[in-house]
């Protein structure tokens, strides 16, 4: 369609379309009011930027509202919990892609993406560079959600298993005749071959049904790692550069849950230094 021809009753058409069957991972069904909500906004900018360019007289997408996305509280593990997962799951090759979502806030898909040189082991951090998904046609990289690489601090747990991971891949590709190379995955089948995300999904389906905890999804991994973060008292835009955001107020709707406490504590804080300052005050009075 003509850019000067798209009216506001087509970009509705469009949103209501991608509702009901826009899914393109090759399982039928529409998408999330929150993802078709991150449509609209990039279609917004867009078509603002073609009013700046004079292209449109007007912003179509200004007349259109996004799909009304009905606020709930993610479901997810505590920090004993997450433990449990762990201890349970070590061992079993849904090891590595869990621990690497809970302690790291990776998505499935980057997960599955990881190559070795995107990992510094010796400066415990690494890179998201990529994402893979599965389509109708196969699996296709692109890029990260955001739109945008980052860059994620490892603990030192982490980096002592992807050490140890690592050691076991290289002599598992040895007695195939191969030698391991940073442009390998970091979670692959025995013979280095990427894991698909939909696999991650199954195995994790399996492994938590054994388990006796919660049967949540995989992606929920990634939630607990966001709410272990702020509620210890990370900064919210920490968490949101850690998990790959493209904005602190995503982190902050997600997870406005856990924030009520970090209020609390934030006047209690803020009370004791108050009095704190007034007993100085009235020392040096007195």
């Amino acid at each position: 369609m003509i850019l000067t021809k798209v009216r506001p009753v087509h970009i509705g058409e469009a949103y209501s379309a991608a509702l009901k069957d826009g899914r393109k991972d090759g399982r039928s069904g529409g998408l999330a009011p929150r993802t078709v909500g991150h449509m609209h906004r990039v279609l917004k900018q867009a078509l603002s930027q073609a009013v700046k360019w004079e292209l449109l007289i007007r912003n179509p997408a200004d007349a259109v509202d996004p799909p009304k996305v009905e606020w709930k509280p993610v479901s997810t593990y505590d920090l004993t919990e997450t433990a449990q997962i762990l201890e349970a799951l070590r061992g079993k090759s849904i090891f590595m892609p869990s621990l690497l979502a809970v302690m790291c806030g990776l998505r499935r898909g980057e997960i599955c993406a990881l190559r070795w040189r995107n990992v510094d082991l010796d400066g415990a951090q690494l890179s998201i560079v990529e994402s893979v998904e599965q389509t109708k046609a196969g699996l296709r990289f692109k890029s990260p959600k955001s739109g945008k690489g980052r860059k994620v601090a490892l603990p030192q747990t982490v980096v002592d298993e992807l050490r140890t991971h690592r050691a076991r891949l290289a002599e598992d590709l040895l007695k195939l005749g191969k030698r391991i190379s940073d442009d390998d995955f970091v979670v692959s089948h025995p013979d280095g071959s990427m894991v698909p995300p939909i696999h991650v999904s199954q195995q994790w389906g399996f492994a938590i049904a054994k388990t006796g905890l919660a049967k949540l999804r995989f992606h929920d991994l990634r939630h607990a790692h966001a709410t272990h973060l702020l509620a210890m008292g990370v900064h919210p835009k920490v968490a949101s550069e850690r998990l790959g955001h493209s904005r602190v107020g995503i982190t902050l709707d997600l997870y406005s849950h856990v924030i009520p406490g970090m209020q609390e504590n934030a006047a209690a804080d803020l009370d004791r230094a108050m009095k704190a300052a007034i007993r100085g005050i009235e020392k040096t009075i007195g």
